[in-house]
């Protein structure tokens, strides 16, 4: 099995590309000769490993049946002072609108999606160490280590 994507350059420093019948564009600010027309092509990489495991937690809430009215995911990355700024570190927020009672359940997912399944997550391991942590209404959960 193999991925492949085609980027056309449009002018500047845009590109397109179509993915699945969408279009990304990607481009650069304004300050480092862009025109600000698109997403900045690293910051792709975080909504990459934000979806890939909102897609995973959704579906094993499915699964587990727990109950919840939102998930929103905040990404923070950490860059090294150096030219390229490569990314070093990633500290990963799950907000979690949802019953209470489901809060192991909601702690099972999450860790199931970083630790197993998301294969984006488990990608950018390889290039610096990922924290998570999970806000249940607001409250922080107590995230237990695994006994291994």
């Amino acid at each position: 099995m193999s991925a492949q994507i085609t980027l056309d350059w449009k002018k500047d420093s845009t590109f397109e590309t179509q993915m699945d019948g969408h279009t990304v564009t990607i481009d650069t600010s304004k300050e480092d000769g862009g025109t600000g027309s698109g997403v900045r092509p690293k910051a792709l990489m975080l909504v990459a490993m934000a979806g890939c495991s909102g897609v995973d937690v959704i579906s094993l809430f499915k699964k587990m049946r727990v109950r919840f009215d939102k998930l929103s995911i905040d990404v923070k990355a950490e860059t090294s002072d150096t030219i390229p700024m490569l990314y070093t570190a990633f500290d990963v927020t799950y907000h979690v609108t949802g019953n209470t009672e489901d809060s192991a359940r909601i702690e099972k997912a999450i860790r199931l999606s970083q630790e197993k399944y998301c294969g984006v997550a488990l990608m950018m391991k390889k290039i610096g160490p990922i924290t998570y942590r999970i806000l249940l209404n607001g409250t922080e959960l107590n995230i237990q280590p695994i006994d291994k």
